[in-house]
């Protein structure tokens, strides 16, 4: 019984650090979804120079799509001429630097971690983008769209501009609390349930004795975080539990750097998009851009105390327990519908 309670408030612990951040993040997400139109990033994407890596990465900062639903819109983006570098750097910065993982990220690590990370996000996205043009640059850059190849000279070609989008109040809400939130609800849980079980019942004695060797460490998150789907903001509360039991924070840095922008699923779209050796060089230079950072980290900012919440703190204001009271509502909605709806289908 002790033990049960123990786990609910650690739960209830990084839910409440988080819970308000996430659910502003994704109501900014909302409005920009509205705002933006939806060929503005397609627009500015063609070309294999330096300014397109750039473009692609400075779009993706803001843009509201989180680590799944960037997939098919990289795709997108490929499909409609963007370079391959600019792609690259669209997977990088857009998942990692989102509104919603950026406020997430300052609830739980304060201003300069999370200054820190979207600097260092955008600078691993340029780098990235502007080697793999840099290795694109003799191949041919003019990919022909099907539509256009079917036209005839004497056809319009669906020259029709698309209609104008117009501002809904309801599709804000609908976009940030039905499609982004359910993208992202199962690995969310997940993550918080990790957090949990790793900070309510990982023996500090043997947690130490791994995060002793600062180098080791890095290698053993390199490896666990590249392969495994974490998005931006799932992977918020396993860091955090992981710094608890000591961790470095460059450590963390790196997990929550590589692990949302190199999951299998990634890879996989990656390489059957941009080709073997695009992959090679997107995994290679994340996986040393993010080293180097979380070592940089560890190295300058070794007196910023970065948490900014405790499981020992018992005092929480009301609109923190609203918020987690909502979050928990609507996790619990998304989790269980799924379930509910193969019952029907049975029956």
């Amino acid at each position: 019984m002790e033990l049960a309670i123990t786990l609910a408030n650690n739960f209830l612990a990084l839910l409440d650090a988080m819970a308000i951040y996430i659910l502003v993040g994704l109501l900014i997400a909302g409005f920009l979804k509205q705002i933006v139109p939806d060929d503005f990033i397609i627009k500015h994407l063609g070309s294999g120079n330096i300014s397109s890596v750039i473009k692609a990465t400075i779009f993706g900062i803001p843009l509201p799509v989180c680590s799944c639903s960037v997939i098919p819109l990289a795709q997108s983006l490929r499909k409609e001429g963007a370079s391959k570098g600019a792609v690259q750097s669209f997977l990088i910065s857009s998942p990692i630097t989102g509104v919603d993982s950026i406020l997430a990220t300052y609830s739980f690590f304060g201003l300069i971690f999370t200054i820190y990370r979207v600097i260092s996000s955008i600078i691993i996205a340029i780098v990235v983008g502007i080697i793999q043009n840099i290795f694109d640059k003799d191949e041919e850059k003019e990919i022909k769209k099907e539509e256009t190849s079917s036209c005839s000279c004497h056809c319009s070609c669906s020259s029709e501009k698309p209609a104008k989008k117009t501002f809904s109040i309801k599709e804000v809400f609908s976009y940030a609390y039905v499609t982004l939130f359910k993208d992202m609800v199962k690995p969310l849980f997940i993550g918080l349930i990790f957090a949990t079980l790793f900070t309510s019942l990982a023996p500090k004695e043997y947690t130490s004795l791994l995060f002793e060797n600062q180098f080791l460490t890095y290698l053993v998150i390199i490896l666990f975080s590249m392969p495994l789907y974490i998005c931006a903001t799932a992977s918020l509360p396993i860091a955090a539990a992981l710094i608890i039991e000591g961790m470095s924070p460059g450590a963390a840095f790196i997990l929550l750097s590589a692990g949302p922008a190199t999951s299998l699923i990634t890879m996989s779209v990656v390489y059957k998009s941009l080709g073997k050796t695009s992959l090679i060089i997107y995994l290679t230079m994340i996986a040393v851009l993010s080293l180097l950072f979380g070592y940089l980290f560890d190295t300058f900012f070794t007196n910023v105390n970065i948490l900014n919440f405790s499981l020992e703190e018992e005092r929480s204001s009301l609109l923190s327990q609203i918020s987690s009271f909502i979050m928990l509502v609507l996790m619990s909605y998304y989790l269980i519908k799924p379930w509910l709806n193969r019952k029907k289908v049975d029956a």
